[in-house]
């Protein structure tokens, strides 16, 4: 959050306070480079490379002078966009019983008064719903 609220002020700033900070940090990325071989970044920190990079036309993104390689970042966001396909967003949860299911429960119940919870669920239980014994205790 720090630095999100951090990227917030950059917004605040004059355009010459920006460039002048843009170069420094150039020059610090240059001389890290020189000492440094390889970058061990975190997720954290992948992901928010890979999601700014994806801000910046391919061209100019080739003449940055980056701490990993331009295909690397668009490596990671690939990655990235992947990854929310392969875990769709769900609500957290069982899913709900069907609606066809919480019908059926009563009505056997009803028809067949001598029954509980355990026989009506060992009833569905043979035709192949899937139903867990818990959830025709509550119905």
């Amino acid at each position: 959050m720090l630095r999100v609220f951090g990227w917030l002020a950059v917004l605040a700033r004059s355009g010459r306070a920006k460039d002048a900070e843009i170069l420094i940090l150039r020059q610090q990325v240059a001389v890290l480079q020189r000492q440094a071989r390889a970058a061990r970044l975190s997720w954290a920190g992948r992901a928010v490379l890979a999601s700014l990079a994806r801000l910046l036309p391919a061209r100019q993104l080739r003449l940055l002078r980056l701490i990993i390689s331009p295909r690397t970042l668009l490596r990671w966001h690939a990655d990235l966009v992947a990854l929310e396909r392969v875990f769709p967003r769900r609500a957290p949860g069982r899913p709900r019983t069907a609606q066809a299911l919480r019908a059926l429960v009563p009505a056997m119940a009803r028809d067949n008064p001598g029954w509980g919870d355990r026989r009506i669920h060992g009833e569905l239980a043979g035709p192949g719903h899937k139903v867990c014994a818990a959830a025709v205790w509550r119905i």
